[in-house]
């Protein structure tokens, strides 16, 4: 039988928030919860950054897609002073599905003072990486992508440097593959469209 839906008059930030507030970022933590749909995923990234005072040098995130409420959060991170820079890989299809209004909006939100990085590329994957300030490497990784609200799905949120530093690997070598923002250029002019070959491309 199919499950009772969330109406969307409880899919709040607030729920988030209560979620975040009782995972506290301390060295070696692992958190491991089922979701269930009384928040977009997305919100999350945001919350717990919040809730636990973290000042990020970088963030990194790898999901399937998202829509432009999560481009306003993250927003709310790189610019108004919770994280210095940041990295989007989303997936090839997202791309060519919105590439005529979610993309532009996220060039146009996310792309100022060169603190931005956008990467297209063949992935499934759902990982959140945050290294902050004072020395935590955070994991973040699950079943959902950042819009998802709808459906039960899986989040683990695990401080460990060698998790960290293996998913870096990861979106280190997209990034220096399929960067779609070429950052020697003036705003104008940084953004290149990727060939259909490209966008098809998956890293080995």
């Amino acid at each position: 039988p199919r499950g009772k839906g969330v109406p969307d008059s409880k899919v709040k930030y607030k729920n988030a928030e209560k979620l975040a507030a009782e995972m506290q970022a301390t060295p070696g933590m692992w958190h491991i919860a089922l979701i269930d749909g009384t928040f977009i995923a997305g919100d999350f990234i945001e919350a717990f950054v919040k809730k636990n005072n973290l000042h990020c040098k970088r963030i990194s995130i790898s999901t399937l897609s998202l829509n432009q409420d999560n481009v306003d959060s993250l927003g709310n991170l790189l610019f108004d002073g919770w994280c210095d820079e940041m990295d989007l890989i989303v997936s090839d299809g997202f791309w060519q599905n919105y590439r005529r209004d979610i993309i532009p909006y996220i060039y146009d939100e996310l792309d100022k003072e060169n603190r931005f990085q956008m990467a297209v590329c063949r992935t499934h994957t759902k990982v959140t990486l945050i290294e902050t300030h004072c020395g935590l490497k955070i994991v973040m990784r699950g079943s959902a992508n950042l819009r998802s609200s709808a459906s039960i799905e899986h989040l683990e949120v695990q401080e460990s440097a060698d998790i960290f530093d293996f998913f870096q690997g990861f979106h280190d070598g997209i990034l220096e593959k399929f960067a779609t923002i070429n950052k020697d250029a003036p705003n104008n002019y940084r953004k290149r469209s990727l060939s259909k070959t490209e966008a098809w491309q998956a890293v080995t």
